[in-house]
């Protein structure tokens, strides 16, 4: 095993949406990317394609339920095979769905706590000793309304509110080897079960910028807080137009 001479990334959920967009902006910037999916096999692999057409060799893909007890082992361990080392983690895998209380169930409890809590949690340990190694970082993305809780997704404001604690907690516990700070995106894209024209119309009222980002936004934060802020620990941005001013 030949150990890469480019810091690697690991992305969580990095072949869609979100978090490829942090895959991209990593691999602009120089680094060798792994990107981990669950069910975006296609989108996984046309991603790679895409990195890999301008510069061979800089991506692996690997796919694991991120709640399984081996997903942190796995993840690691696709990064140490194919580059020999970890320089950052972005805790970007997610489940987002209401859980109005009335019909709230524990296995939406384990899910939403599980994807959002848990495993960031179990995979900042493992990676902990391999990014300590490199004067890594770990940026988690955590959500505007882990501060101001969104109706009718209690268990999702619970989750998210835990991983803003956790990266702070974090933080402290890994200094002085590794940084660890939090994006919280506010209105980016869609859910993707589609939204309504009267709720994006309100929430777009509720932006003083009035208008939604771009997943670009958010990987240029996530990368500053990886690659140009040496300084900077235990904090989250809030990238959101100004949204969380409102609520």
């Amino acid at each position: 095993m030949q150990v890469s001479h480019e810091p690697v990334a690991l992305v969580t959920g990095g072949g869609r949406r979100l978090g490829a967009a942090i895959a991209r902006q990593l691999h602009a910037r120089g680094l060798s990317v792994v990107v981990h999916y669950r069910s975006s096999a296609d989108e996984a692999r046309l991603l790679k394609a895409e990195l890999e057409s301008i510069r061979p060799g800089t991506v692996a893909v690997v796919s694991a339920d991120i709640l399984a007890a081996d997903a942190p082992d796995r993840l690691i361990d696709t990064a140490l095979t194919h580059f020999g080392r970890l320089d950052v983690l972005v805790n970007n895998a997610s489940t987002f769905y209401e859980t109005p209380l009335d019909t709230a169930s524990v296995a939406q409890w384990d899910d939403l706590i599980g994807t959002n809590l848990r495993a960031p949690f179990f995979l900042c340990q493992r990676a902990a000793p391999h990014l300590a190694a490199r004067a890594g970082a770990i940026v988690n993305m955590i959500d505007i309304h882990a501060h101001r809780p969104l109706k009718d997704f209690p268990i999702y404001s619970v989750a998210k509110a835990g991983l803003a604690m956790l990266t702070q907690s974090l933080a402290r516990e890994l200094a002085p080897r590794v940084r660890v700070n939090g994006v919280a995106p506010g209105a980016i894209l869609w859910p993707e079960s589609g939204a309504e024209e009267a709720y994006r119309a309100r929430v777009l009222a509720d932006i003083p910028l009035h208008r939604t980002g771009s997943p670009e936004d958010i990987a240029r934060a996530v990368t500053f807080f990886l690659l140009d802020a040496p300084y900077i620990t235990g904090q989250i941005l809030a990238v959101d137009g100004g949204r969380s001013t409102m609520l």
